[in-house]
């Protein structure tokens, strides 16, 4: 009988383990909570994790993406980062207390992942009953 082979994760997880790397945490939430944000990355780095955020504020203005047909494009890779930094990370939390359609889709896809989803505001998560949006 041949040894089962290790799926991508199964490698990505062992590797982090020998190498000694931290819990990673993706942060998530609408960009209109930047400023939280950064305190979520703030006090979970002075905490001892490593944390992956979104990097651009497309909704404040910025020549990278001035122009709208750049800015479309921008958007799809900003998304597919996102979701990359999402497989990356060990656990998930959601900053702030209204979550949109891409949040919503991001949260799906870490439970798809079967990553530990957390919430600032645990009343927005859409698997809770009577979650505010």
């Amino acid at each position: 009988m041949y040894p089962q082979l290790l799926t991508p994760e199964e490698k990505l997880a062992t590797g982090k383990a020998l190498l000694g790397i931290p819990t990673i945490v993706a942060i998530c939430g609408s960009t209109r909570f930047m400023t939280e944000m950064a305190d979520a990355d703030r006090e979970l780095t002075w905490g001892g994790y490593i944390v992956v955020k979104p990097g651009c504020d497309m909704k404040a203005e910025h020549p990278l993406w001035a122009d709208p047909v750049e800015a479309e494009a921008g958007k799809g890779r900003l998304d597919g980062l996102h979701r990359a930094k999402i497989r990356l990370a060990d656990e998930v939390l959601v900053v702030g207390d209204y979550i949109g359609s891409s949040t919503t889709a991001e949260i799906a896809y870490a439970r798809e992942l079967g990553k530990p989803v957390r919430f600032t505001h645990p009343e927005v998560d859409p698997a809770a009953e009577g979650a505010q949006r």
